[in-house]
């Protein structure tokens, strides 16, 4: 910013100096003066404007890559909600049974409970299957639209594939069907 206003100054004293020297020509050189002024004002705000597009955008995307990083795969660690009556709150997913990368939605996971209701069929610290009936990753559909749930959740199933509960809160998408899992669909109140 200095030197833009040193070389500005500059200029200005070199042309007061033309304006001495040649009087006929001081008034075309006012109108040069006036027309470079202009010239540069517009300049500067279209920099200015620049800069701050520039910012923005890249505020932008940080914020989508941030909001991009928050949606991955169910993995290793990766904490549900139970949406059944099992007696279960939140489980903590242990493995996934499918694909390196983690479990998706309709998949199957073998999870621990860290929070039960007393009283429930299940307990704290128990080992048990579960399937994802919620993702938060984005899932494609066949015809071309995307479905994705606000949080991850999973239903708890015994070794034989069945529910343990009786009941299945919220809603639960179709791609259910295709993975087997109709007892599931049967029980759910939407299907979305």
């Amino acid at each position: 910013m200095q030197t833009t206003s040193h070389c500005h100054c500059s200029v200005l004293a070199r042309e007061s100096r033309l304006e001495e020297s040649f009087p006929n020509m001081a008034a075309s050189s006012t109108s040069s003066r006036l027309v470079r002024a202009v010239g540069r004002s517009l300049f500067s705000g279209l920099c200015n404007n620049a800069d701050g597009l520039m910012r923005s955008t890249h505020e932008m995307l940080c914020n989508h890559l941030l909001f991009q990083q928050q949606r991955t795969f169910i993995q290793m660690r990766t904490s549900l909600k139970v949406v059944d009556n099992s007696g279960a709150k939140r489980v903590a997913c242990i493995q996934a049974l499918k694909g390196k990368k983690g479990a998706r939605l309709g998949d199957t996971i073998v999870c621990s409970v860290k929070e039960a209701q007393p009283g429930g069929k299940v307990k704290k610290g128990e080992v048990h299957y579960g399937v994802v009936v919620r993702a938060a990753m984005p899932r494609g559909r066949c015809d071309g639209s995307e479905v994705k749930f606000d949080d991850n959740a999973v239903v708890l199933i015994n070794k034989h594939g069945e529910p343990i509960g009786t009941r299945v809160f919220g809603p639960v998408p179709h791609e259910l069907r295709k993975k087997k899992h109709v007892k599931i669909l049967s029980l759910a109140e939407h299907i979305a």
